[in-house]
Order: C-alpha cells, then sequence, then structure tokens
C-alpha cells in the first residue's frame, strides 16, 4: 500500500516539500491549496531548484478546502502542516477535523514556539511530530516554486510529558512515526533530514527563534530589507547578534538543557547570511509587504511569555514585540475605518 501524504498548506515550503516527497518510493502526495488552487489544479507545480534542477510536480490530489480533502475518503499516513502560526487570529488545528485517522500522524513544520499545543489538545491519540527547516524558498507566481538555498529539516516526537520525566505508552508509536517521516524525506532525496529526539527538538525551535527573532522584525522596522543587507550593516549587525545571543543565552535556563556545540554561533549565521545574495526577505517583511497578519506569537510573543513565566526577561525581543504589535495593531485599525 503507498503512503498517502495531505500537505496542508501548500504554499512555497509546503510545495517544495510537497514536490520532494512525492519522489520517495511509493508514496502519493496531495495538497490542500489556499490562493494558488486554480494555477495548481490546472497545471500542478513548476519547481526550479539549483539542487535539484527544474522539474514538475502534479499532487495526487488537488483540493480546494479541508472539505474535499474529507470527502474525498483517503485515509491519510501523514498530514503535513505547513501554513503560517497565527494563533491570535485563528486556531488551525480545526482545519484537521475529520482528517486524522487512527493511523495518522501530524507533522507541523511551522514556525515559533507552541505550534504543537492546540493539535495536542484537540488530537490527543495522535502522534504529532514537530519540524523545523531553514529552506529558502519562494512562490513568485501561483504553482511557480523557487527553491534558492538549503534543504535542512530536523523533526522530533512532541512529547510534552518527558519534560517532567513522564512517560506514555504510546510514546514508542510517534517515536517511529517521526522517524519514518524522516526515512521518507531521506528517500526523496533531502539528505540534510534528521530525526531527533523531543528535547532537542525543542532546542532547534529555540535556535531558530533567536534566528527569526532578529531578523524578522528587524527587517521590518528597517523598511523590509533583505537579511543580506540587514548582515553587511555594521549597526544592525550588532543588533542582529545582540538579539541571538539574548535569546540563546535564556532558552538554556528555561530548557534546562545546553544547546548541543553543533549548533550554530550567532556568528556563524551571520556570516552564512552574508554570502546568501539572493536578496530574500524574511517572511514577517513580505506579510507587512502584502498588508498580511505577522506570526507575531509564535516568534516574539510565546518566547516572552515562557520566559517570564520563569522569571526571565529578553528586553531586546520584548522592544521588538511590543514596536510591532503596536504596528501591526495600529494598521488594522484603520483598515477597518475605511
Amino acid at each position: 500500500m503507498p503512503t498517502e501524504i495531505l500537505i496542508v498548506g501548500a504554499g512555497a515550503i509546503g510545495a517544495f516539500y510537497a514536490s520532494r516527497l512525492a519522489q520517495a518510493p511509493q508514496t502519493h502526495v496531495s495538497v490542500i491549496c489556499r490562493s494558488n488552487y486554480s494555477a495548481v489544479k490546472a497545471g500542478g507545480f513548476r519547481v526550479v531548484s539549483s539542487q535539484y534542477g527544474d522539474y514538475a510536480f502534479v499532487p495526487s490530489n488537488t483540493f480546494a478546502n479541508p472539505d474535499e480533502a474529507r470527502q474525498s475518503g483517503i485515509v491519510w499516513d501523514y498530514i503535513v502542516v505547513s501554513t503560517k502560526a497565527l494563533p491570535d487570529v485563528s486556531d488551525d488545528s480545526a482545519i484537521l477535523e475529520g482528517l486524522v485517522g487512527e493511523q495518522t500522524a501530524i507533522v507541523l513544520i511551522q514556525n515559533g514556539l507552541g505550534v504543537e499545543a492546540p493539535y495536542a489538545k484537540r488530537f490527543a491519540h495522535a502522534a504529532i511530530c514537530s519540524a523545523v527547516t531553514i529552506a529558502s524558498c519562494a512562490q513568485p507566481q501561483h504553482g511557480h516554486i523557487v527553491h534558492n538555498r538549503w534543504t535542512r529539516i530536523n523533526s522530533g516526537p512532541y512529547l510534552p510529558h518527558f519534560d517532567t520525566g513522564g512517560t506514555k505508552s504510546s510514546d514508542t508509536r510517534t517515536i517511529e512515526r517521526n522517524e519514518a517521516f524522516i526515512g521518507l524525506l531521506k528517500g526523496s532525496g533531502i539528505k540534510d533530514a534528521d530525526a531527533y529526539d523531543h528535547a532537542k527538538l525543542q532546542l532547534v525551535r529555540w535556535h531558530k527563534i533567536a534566528i527569526n527573532a532578529s531578523m524578522n522584525p528587524s527587517s521590518v522596522l528597517a523598511g523590509c530589507v533583505s537579511n543580506y543587507e540587514m548582515s553587511k550593516d555594521s549597526e544592525m549587525y550588532l543588533h542582529l547578534k545582540g538579539v541571538m545571543d539574548e535569546v540563546l543565552a535564556t532558552a538554556p535556563k528555561i530548557l534546562g538543557k545546553p544547546f548541543p556545540k553543533e549548533f550554530a554561533t550567532p556568528e556563524a549565521i551571520l556570516r552564512s547570511t552574508e554570502r546568501n545574495t539572493s536578496g530574500s526577505k524574511p517572511s514577517m517583511a513580505l506579510d507587512w509587504e502584502q498588508g498580511k497578519i505577522m506570526e507575531l506569537e509564535v516568534i516574539l510573543g510565546n518566547p516572552i511569555r515562557m520566559a517570564r513565566e520563569r522569571g526571565f526577561e529578553m528586553p531586546r525581543l520584548q522592544t521588538l514585540y511590543a514596536v510591532l504589535r503596536m504596528a501591526q495593531e495600529s494598521r488594522e485599525k484603520k483598515r477597518s475605518k475605511i
């Protein structure tokens, strides 16, 4: 029997990984699209990648909404969620109602901290895998995916009871489903896909927060400039490093575990950014330019709240959050009066 995978949120990242997973043996990949539905339904995706070349990807099924996916009657082995996490706007775990079966594992390829909680609450018996990627992808037009750089993705079982020494009978199954998903990615040509345990994956999430929480809001406040431009400016460089240092110093205090030595330092991250001359901008900058709601809560708000609950403050992060949250609220209020 083929492995049935459903991608919820077939934007740039979701479509890229969908196109790769479809290369794994005996794997069928279907997608739920939003604004790009018409283009994808008509002709699938065209993927342009310096690593994998130019190729076409036609999903096994292209659905316009979750209802169509439910009506298909397909039993999903994996549901991969790659939508933006906007808990202040909606609870996207509701999208999966009626799609999660007894054998379905939910994989969350989303930015931020605390994204797993709504899914764990709604689908208490499902295996939930938490994934972090640094792939740089864009969708300049509907159905056209450009993979700029990187393919690294790490996924770990979401087992929060491990944090307090607890165990459940379902733990082994969740770990196995996570390892099988990484196996599919490797079978699709993603060589730098790794299965981590729960604790290490949460460290990965914090490590990426250091990157996203520095680059994303700073770009918006600087006029939606690229990561490259920020890294090459001497004062902005110091600012970005300062935010990263703050996050990376606080996270081990919260998690009770140090970052592995192989995790990149702020200096190494910024050196890598200086080599990225593609002109790519952080996702918040793109959202701001397009008038969309930004992922402020999972990238900035949740880390600040988690730290405060344990008696720690992150003043650099808090400043970015306070200014951008008010800017977004002000913009939305002005719109509502038009």
